[in-house]
């Protein structure tokens, strides 16, 4: 019974890891979660019958991760008939569940798990034991259970899908902090003049509303398109009592947007790189707020207009 100890022992201690690996391979804290618990009830009914984990760390991430290539197969069916475009569900700094800390780097930023999509469940999975978990070769083979000649095939499509769509990032820093100040302000303004300039000339917006609410259904590209399309939901929401509140959404600068009554109604998140917004991702979709608090009905507010 010493597989059950080890793992009783490590529960607090493993669930976070295994959070952070199938919460970047599926982009959804619901599912995410969903995975993580059926990752321990394997782990427990494998400790029962006498297997030993010498390495909780590389046993949770292992069956962490051949669960969530499992699910993410399952969920690529139901993304393939979303409506509009697909956005992974916010990650917030604040929230103050252990289960739920990752690690705040670019590869949990909104705009890069976008890309991530791009791939497939084994090459997403070889991609991120290799790049963000520091696996070795020999070692994704066996998680996976596909040869080191064939893991190195999947990280090099990996890559180069990575290579060519990976979007601009800058750390966050004092800098990085004042833009996404100024930019709120300006929002909460609907000032277009404010928000073009805070734009990158190449700036795209994007928004998830899941058919649910009501959302651009294609990205909108250009600096002043995109402030004109800001500006318009700052005096709106201005108008219906809306609050902006500031918060750190996938590790970057973003907005919590509530309604008069303080029910979420909305996450904006930023992507930032040489002194400009060059991403806004807005998720509106009621089904990916759940997990945050008590969601506001957007399309009875707006209604009230």
């Amino acid at each position: 019974m010493a597989g059950v100890t080890d793992l009783a022992v490590s529960h607090d201690d493993l669930r976070p890891l295994m959070f952070s690996v199938a919460y970047r391979m599926l982009g959804s804290v619901s599912e995410a979660e969903d995975v993580v618990q059926e990752a321990f009830l394997r782990m427990y009914r494998a400790g029962e019958s006498g297997t030993r984990a010498d390495n909780p760390e590389a046993y949770a991430t292992t069956v962490t991760t051949r669960l969530a290539i499992d699910a993410l197969r399952s969920a690529r069916h139901r993304r393939e008939r979303y409506v509009g475009e697909w956005l992974p569900e916010p990650l917030l700094a604040v929230d103050d569940d252990p289960a739920r800390r990752v690690e705040e780097t670019e590869t949990i930023s909104t705009a890069f798990l976008v890309v991530l999509e791009t791939l497939s469940p084994l090459e997403r999975a070889v991609f991120l034991l290799r790049e963000v978990f520091g696996y070795g070769y020999a070692e994704i083979a066996a998680v996976v259970e596909r040869s080191e000649a064939s893991c190195r095939q999947l990280m090099t499509r990996a890559r180069k899908h990575i290579d060519e769509r990976r979007p601009r990032f800058e750390p966050s820093g004092d800098r990085h902090d004042e833009l996404a100040k100024t930019f709120l302000a300006a929002l909460r303004d609907g000032d277009v003049g404010a928000l073009e300039r805070l734009l990158a000339a190449d700036v795209v917006f994007h928004g998830d509303g899941g058919g649910k609410t009501a959302a651009v259904r294609k990205p909108l590209t250009g600096a002043l398109q995109v402030a004109r399309f800001l500006a318009n939901l700052g005096r709106t929401g201005a108008e219906l009592g809306v609050v902006l509140t500031p918060a750190t959404v996938n590790g970057q600068p973003g907005t919590l947007v509530t309604a008069p009554d303080g029910d979420l109604l909305g996450v904006l998140s930023l992507t930032i790189a040489d002194g400009h917004v060059v991403g806004v991702h807005n998720q509106i979709n009621p089904d990916k707020l759940h997990h945050l608090g008590p969601v506001g009905d957007l399309n009875a507010l707006l209604n009230q207009r």
